[in-house]
């Protein structure tokens, strides 16, 4: 701020100069340092900061570090965090009030400087004249400067409130927090308290029950000793040893004339199908168990043609109490499935009115380690077995190429690498069994109808795959309420 010269001599009269009133007080005892730049701008000189950062820096640092370690902290320590800033923000808040009084006294100081220069300037002329006018134009833009300050001043106070109600919410919030996990804390103490009462508890009757049984045991163990040793004496090792032997030569001769027994049944039974097949037309050849194929022939001259006969294949229950037609099995070749084991099979052959009977000897046997091996593809989600399509929908399949039939816990499916040919889940329209038709390697073949219209008859790898894949394909079926059988059989 420009000063004015002393060595211009101005006389005034004493009672017409403004004088400051003596109620108004001052922030600080001198008049800010001001320097008149380019274009009249007033620019204030820099400050020297000998005392640190201000409160609000200070607060907002606090409240960026809290919020970044917030995860690290305690709830109690995030309580004392918001009480400490909360009391920050209120001094800020002090600060603030006291820095809008100073302000208000720069206006009326400065109103009253410029009244003052203002009645100067009518009493001077030439280049004192032009000082006041620059001094009056700068007291104007310390005013303009001391009103943009008083905005900032009211947006800072306005935010300073705003952080102190938020930092006051918070405190409450965490002291609530604290209470919450103080009284769980307490909750947890004390069950944790109990827990601990009940397992000692546990601890001493197991203790106390361990040592009445070890009790029991020993006691009990004197009492077989001592049994064993009155035994002893009553008889001599060598008697002991002689009845071992015998026990042994006894259960050696029971075990042989099993065998025997067993051996002379099934000559007997086959002297009698010898004996009866003298009287027959025909004769049943094949192996009577699961996994091969029984094969109709004649056995005598006077037996006509099996192709110009009528043929059908019927299930007997072991007892022979009933009889159940097997639809579709209408050839001299008939593979047993699974369904089969266990009952009688009887093919029926009418040619010119003439009916003759021809039935198995007895029960269809079970194929061995079949058991077993389904038991171990039951552990598995999902099976495969590698197939060749022999027909579809009834008509001969010209392809061989080898598909893969997937047996899942929800549905089967047919398909060559990623074509799919068939894809369904276990419903009641779902059929699966041997193949029971025309079809070559009979024991190898199974007939699955997908749904309505839509069948195939699949040739696998081993008559073992055939009867493993109908077998947990059933069991899957039986699972989902399905009763998956061939066409027309009773379930």
């Amino acid at each position: 701020m420009t000063k004015i010269s002393p060595e211009i001599e101005v006389t005034m009269q004493a009672e017409e100069v403004l004088q400051v009133s003596v109620d108004v007080s001052f922030a600080s005892n001198h008049f800010p340092k001001y320097k008149l730049g380019a274009d009249s701008q007033i620019l204030e000189e820099p400050k020297e900061d000998n005392h640190g950062p201000s409160l609000k820096e200070v607060v907002e640092q606090e409240t960026t570090s809290l919020s970044e370690q917030h995860k690290r902290l305690s709830v109690r320590d995030l309580a004392s965090k918001f009480d400490k800033n909360l009391s920050a923000a209120a001094k800020l808040s002090d600060e603030a009030k006291i820095r809008e009084v100073a302000s208000l006294e720069g206006h009326v100081l400065l109103k009253k400087l410029r009244d003052a220069l203002e009645s100067l300037r009518g009493r001077l002329a030439g280049r004192n004249k032009e000082d006041v006018e620059k001094a009056i134009s700068m007291v104007e833009a310390l005013a303009v400067k001391l009103t943009q300050k008083e905005g900032e001043l009211i947006q800072e106070k306005f935010e300073v409130k705003k952080l102190a109600n938020y930092l006051k919410q918070a405190s409450e919030d965490a002291k609530k927090l604290v209470n919450q996990e103080k009284s769980f804390a307490c909750a947890e103490i004390e069950s944790a308290r109990c827990v601990v009462q009940r397992i000692g508890e546990a601890l001493e009757e197991q203790e106390i029950n361990t040592q009445a049984s070890k009790k029991q045991d020993v006691e009990g163990l004197i009492e077989e000793v001592q049994e064993a040793r009155r035994i002893k004496l009553l008889h001599q090792p060598s008697k002991v040893i002689d009845m071992e032997h015998e026990l042994r030569a006894l259960r050696n001769q029971i075990r042989e004339k099993s065998i025997f027994s067993v051996k002379l049944q099934k000559e007997l039974a086959i002297s009698k199908r010898d004996e009866e097949n003298k009287y027959r037309l025909y004769v049943l050849e094949g192996s009577e168990n699961l996994g091969s194929y029984l094969q109709l022939k004649p056995c005598s001259d006077q037996a006509p043609q099996l192709s110009k006969c009528s043929i059908q294949w019927y299930r007997l229950s072991s007892e022979g109490s009933w009889k159940e037609v097997i639809s579709g099995a209408s050839k001299s070749i008939y593979a047993p499935e699974p369904f089969d084991v266990g009952r009688i099979l009887q093919a029926e052959i009418v040619s010119n009115g003439q009916k003759v009977t021809v039935t198995t000897t007895g029960p269809i046997d079970p194929a061995a380690g079949l058991g077993s091996h389904v038991e171990t593809l039951l552990r598995k989600s999902n099976s495969e077995f590698n197939v060749v399509i022999s027909q579809m929908n009834g008509q001969d399949h010209p392809s061989h190429s080898v598909h893969a039939f997937h047996v899942g816990k929800m549905r089967i499916k047919l398909s060559r690498g990623w074509i799919t040919k068939a894809r369904e889940i276990y419903s009641l329209s779902m059929q699966l069994c041997g193949a029971r038709g025309d079809v070559n390697n009979s024991a190898k073949a199974l007939f699955w109808q997908a749904r309505k219209g839509h069948s195939f008859v699949l040739t696998f790898e081993s008559e073992r795959d055939r009867n493993a894949a109908v077998m947990l394909a059933r069991k899957y079926a039986f699972d989902c309420n399905v009763m998956l059988a061939g066409p027309d059989d009773q379930v």
